[in-house]
Formats: structure tokens, sequence, C-alpha cells
């Protein structure tokens, strides 16, 4: 059970559609910000905070210059009113692949 502002595991699994999409928007808005070029790979994990919506806490893998790096992203999802946006987004290492 989810609690109200708490932060649970995804209902999804990492590899689902919505938390694939949701990575990839973070990774597109994230390059479109800073004007880099960072190329999405994929998710490694998924965590979700419910606030006035779904405030998602992925960690995934995406190329820069060659090179997997770790990033966390956190998106802020409210359906209803059809509204989505890139909260935070920061490298946090090297993958180790």
């Amino acid at each position: 059970m989810t609690t109200l502002g708490g932060i649970s595991d995804s209902k999804g699994t990492q590899n689902s559609a919505e938390i694939q999409s949701l990575a990839q928007f973070a990774v597109e808005e994230h390059n479109k910000k800073e004007n880099a070029l960072l190329g999405f790979v994929g998710v490694l994990k998924a965590k979700e905070q419910v606030v006035s919506g779904t405030l998602h806490i992925l960690t995934l893998e995406a190329m820069d210059a060659g090179k997997k790096k770790i990033y966390e992203a956190k998106v802020w999802v409210k359906p209803w009113q059809n509204f989505k946006e890139l909260q935070e987004f920061k490298a946090i290492g090297d993958s180790l692949l």
C-alpha cells in the first residue's frame, strides 16, 4: 500500500512501458534544458512518491560521449491535468557495465 508522501517501489517494474517512457522523457528534457546529447539506455530502479500526483524517482543509464553513466531523475506527473515535468536530473556515477 502506498503511503501519502512516502516513497515506495513503483507499481510497475522498471521495464514497464510507462516507466521506460518517463525515463526517456527525463533524458529528452534534460538534453533540451542543458543543450546536452545524452542517449537513453535503460532504467535501473524506479520509485514513486504520492504528492499532488506522483513523483517518479528513476535511476537510469544514459550514454554520455560514448560512456554509460548513471543518473537520477525526478519526474512529476498529474495525469488528470495532462501534466508531466522534469523536477531534477543529476549524475550519480559511472556505470559498472
